[in-house]
Order: structure tokens, then C-alpha cells, then sequence
């Protein structure tokens, strides 16, 4: 996807375009009076005079204060008369010489330090960014009882060394990038150099650099902006906070991509069926991660389709309901004055409410909102006559099986997808019930995850990934990568070993 700039007066374009031809000034003033311009004056940007022929710039809360004190201050001295000599009395090691202003303010805004020497058009830039980041702690929303309890942070650096560490690998490829205009963020693009597939590898960068933004904040957003339809309300790659998942993912032949500033890695290529997994499957016994998989599949099923069989049922199908059931349902129904649709409707709404209003709130309030809020509502609407006692186990179920994905942007799916069957059941019946399931099928079928199958390995059929899919065979049985990720080297490890 290809998202072009916004198109700008030629005024400004000639004055970006001017400033980017800027060369470095000779004078210690004009140096200083050029960088705060090309910062509009920013009252972040500290000036000091070192020594009468020495100026030094950098954005106060960007750079680390201790290393700026020990590997700059303390190395400069009176025989710093030249760029060649600063650069050398460095201790740091990303130390570096620009002429440029545009080049110097990219450098200062991402955490470096501007030596300038009086009478010379360069400047030594010196990039000591702060390291403040949040410290490794458990993942929140793909904990596990058996396997590693570390998940990623916002530090781009620190999550890259924690796949090294899992990866202690030299074909292990790391392609660093730049995306947004404003933020300028730093992605990083990963794969196994001989395992991943080389034309996978290029669409991805190739996507990434034909998007224009203004900024990127969390790989969430770029996720949306590099899938291959942004207008399906399917995710069509994973995001995960768990290093050892997007391990797995690179020893399988997959890319991930690393966004600064998130906790979020991308996965791709993905397939339909994995949203399903967890990572745990693989900590445990075959025949039980078998049965969890299983499980986990019924219970979007159930999700999805249970509320809006009951509305069809109620609405034109009384012959399908065993006879043992009919007096209960009429006599949990004989108060009720709306049609099932309606009363299928505001009960989901409701639940819905809650689930919100319960992940907005602190993390006990939220708790104790939703558990009272479910009961005292669920009981007052019974005594109150607006919906029955049966419809209300039938929605606390399908809500309850939605929260079993262990994906959380395709349980929001499962859960948004409810309402418009309910409404189709209600108008046409088991009719528009199959007509939602074929259209949901059809547009699963015509779905791809960076040009693989989103069906796969069931469309086309690859009987050979069927081993490692619904459910999970021994893991002698699944020595081959998937044939979705179009692997280089297809042998994981020699099973006969």
C-alpha cells in the first residue's frame, strides 16, 4: 500500500529544500543562531561555551547525563583547536564529522551532542541518547505457565538483543530503517538470511519504504499500513510481545519487523489458524496442546454462531428444538415483550458495555465493575421482564468462548462479527445464518498474508502442515517449516536423529 504526500504550497517546499542545502557556518554565532532556527527557538536546546573556541548544542532530556560528563566534558582540553582533534579525544563510539545543518539537527534530535569549533564548517556529532526504559517484565497479554516469562519492552535496542540472545545465529539479518517524516522512528526489519524467503524479504522493505506518513507510534499502525488489505477487518499479521513466539516465527521462515517505542513485534506471513495457537502448545504434550487447539476452534464457533442459531430458532425454526426444551423456552419467553432479534441485541450490547467500560477502568475497579455490573444487571433484566433466563447463559457463553483466543485483535473480531449474523438470522433465519458463514469463508479464502494464503494449510491443501495445525502432532512429525512461508531450506532438524 502506497501512501502519497500531502501536496504542499511551493513556499514551503523551497524553504524544506533550502534548509536541507544549509551548510554549517564558520562562526560560532551564526552555528548557534542556524541550529535554535531550524528548532524555532525550542527552550529544550542547551548552549555551552566550553572554551572560547568550543560551543556546545544538545536537546536537554535526550542525551545521558553521566556519559556527557565523563566521554565529553572530561575529554575535552585546551588542545581541542580542530574537528579532527574532538573527534579523536571521543570516547564514545558513534562519533562522526557533518558539514550539513540538516544533517546536525537529525543528529541532535536523536540524542546527540554538537561539538563546533570556532572557524571550521563542520561540527563533531556525538550520540550519547538516554537509555531510560521501561525494565523487562512479564507479557501482559500472552502469559503462559510453562515457557519463558519475559516479554519485550519500548526499547528498539533492547528487544533486537533479546532475539540475538534467543538466536545466537550469524545469519540472523538485521535491516535498520527510517519511517515518519515528523518522528523519524527507527524500524528494524529481521529474518534468517538462507531460511526466509528472499522475494518475501524484499515486499516487505519495499512496502515500508513506499509508505509516507507523518509518523509511526506502534507497530500496530504499521501493521495496518504494510498488510495486503487494510479494508478486511481480519488481521492479516500477528503481533506478539513474547521474544521466544517471534523466534519460533524466524526459525519457521517468517520476517518480523520492530518498531523504537513499541512492545509489539509484527509477524508475517501468518495464516488464519495461528491467531489460534499459543505459544504454550509447544511447551506441552502433543495429544494436550492437540485438545486446547481444538477446543480453542469450537469455542469461536460457538462465539460467533450460538446467539444467532437461538434467534433463528425462536424466530422460524420451532421444529429443530427438542420437544423437552419448548415448555422451558416458553415459559422463560412469556414475559418477554420483544421479538429474540431485539432482545438477542441489547443483551450483547450490554455485554459489550461492560467489557469496555471494564478494560478502561483501573485494573480493580474494572474487576469488581464487571463481575457486579454482569450480575446486577443480568438479574434485574430477568425479574424486569426484558430477556430470559436461557438467553442470558447463551450470551455469557459466547462471551465467555471469545476470550479464549489467544490473539487479541481476532478475539475483537470474533466478538464484533456476532452482531451482524444475529441481525441475518433474525430477518431470514438458518438462511441468513448461511448466508454469513459462506461470505465469511469466501472472503477468508480470498485473503493472503504478504502474498501466502490466509487459509493455508487448508487452501490449497498442504497435508504435510496439517501436522502442526488444528491440532499438534509429536514433534518427530513436524521437522518440515511450513509451505507457506516459502522457506529456503525447508528441514528444520533430521528427525531420524
Amino acid at each position: 500500500m502506497i501512501f502519497k504526500k500531502n501536496k504542499k504550497s511551493p513556499d514551503k517546499k523551497k524553504t524544506k529544500t533550502d534548509v536541507h542545502e544549509v551548510k554549517l557556518a564558520e562562526s560560532s554565532s551564526e552555528f548557534i543562531e542556524s541550529v535554535k532556527t531550524s528548532l524555532h527557538n525550542s527552550s529544550d536546546v542547551v548552549v555551552i561555551n566550553v572554551q572560547p573556541n568550543l560551543t556546545i548544542i544538545y536537546i536537554e532530556g535526550l542525551i545521558d547525563g553521566n556519559k556527557f560528563n565523563r566521554d565529553v566534558l572530561g575529554q575535552l582540553d585546551e588542545t581541542s583547536v580542530e574537528p579532527k582533534v574532538v573527534e579523536s579525544q571521543m570516547n564514545s563510539g558513534d562519533v562522526q564529522q557533518t558539514p550539513e545543518l540538516s544533517k546536525a539537527v537529525i543528529a541532535l534530535l536523536g540524542g546527540a551532542v554538537l561539538i563546533h569549533v570556532e572557524g571550521f564548517s563542520t561540527v563533531v556529532s556525538v550520540m550519547i541518547p538516554t537509555t531510560d526504559r521501561r525494565a523487562l517484565a512479564k507479557p501482559e497479554n500472552e502469559s503462559i505457565v510453562i515457557g519463558p516469562q519475559l516479554g519485550f519492552n519500548e526499547s528498539l535496542t533492547t528487544n533486537v538483543s533479546l532475539i540475538r540472545r534467543y538466536l545466537v545465529n550469524s545469519d540472523l539479518t538485521n535491516v535498520s530503517m527510517i519511517l515518519g517524516e515528523q518522528t523519524r522512528t527507527s524500524i528494524s526489519v529481521m529474518y534468517i538470511d538462507g531460511i526466509a524467503s528472499k522475494e518475501m524479504v524484499e515486499t516487505v522493505k519495499q512496502r515500508i519504504n513506499n509508505i509516507s506518513v507523518d509518523g509511526v507510534m506502534d507497530s500496530s499502525v504499521l501493521m495496518q499500513l504494510i498488510e495486503d488489505n487494510s479494508m478486511s477487518i481480519f488481521p492479516l499479521m500477528v503481533l506478539t510481545e513474547r521474544p521466544d513466539r517471534a523466534c519460533s516465527w524466524l526459525l519457521n521462515g517468517k520476517i518480523i519487523i520492530l518498531v523504537d517505542g513499541s512492545s509489539l513485534v509484527i509477524g508475517c506471513p501468518q495464516s488464519f489458524i495461528e491467531y489460534f495457537q499459543s505459544m504454550e502448545d509447544q511447551n506441552v504434550k502433543w495429544q494436550v496442546a492437540s485438545f486446547f487447539r481444538m477446543l480453542r476452534m469450537i469455542a469461536m464457533l460457538l462465539s460467533v454462531f450460538f446467539t444467532a442459531v437461538y434467534v433463528a430458532s425462536l424466530t422460524f425454526h420451532y421444529e429443530i428444538i427438542p420437544q423437552p426444551l419448548l415448555i422451558p423456552l416458553s415459559e422463560s419467553r412469556s414475559r418477554v415483550p420483544f421479538p429474540p432479534i431485539i432482545e438477542a441485541l441489547l443483551l450483547e450490547f450490554i455485554i459489550e458495555l461492560l467489557r469496555e467500560a471494564g478494560a478502561r477502568l483501573p485494573t480493580k475497579v474494572g474487576q469488581t465493575m464487571g463481575i457486579v455490573g454482569g450480575i446486577v444487571i443480568g438479574t434485574a433484566a430477568v425479574d424486569a421482564g426484558f430477556t430470559s433466563n436461557i438467553l442470558i447463559i447463551i450470551v455469557a457463553l459466547g462471551a465467555l468462548a471469545s476470550f479464549t483466543t489467544p490473539n487479541f485483535m481476532m478475539g475483537n473480531v470474533i466478538r464484533i462479527l456476532r452482531f451482524p449474523i444475529i441481525i441475518l438470522a433474525g430477518f431470514w433465519g438458518f438462511y441468513g445464518t448461511m448466508f454469513a458463514f459462506c461470505f465469511l469463508l469466501i472472503h477468508l479464502l480470498r485473503q493472503s498474508s504478504l502474498g501466502s494464503p490466509f487459509l493455508a494449510p487448508f487452501y490449497p491443501v498442504r497435508l504435510r502442515d496439517w501436522t502442526n495445525s488444528i491440532i499438534r502432532l509429536p514433534l518427530s512429525m513436524t521437522s518440515k517449516r511450513p509451505f507457506q512461508t516459502r522457506p529456503l531450506d525447508s528441514q528444520k532438524y533430521d528427525e531420524e536423529k
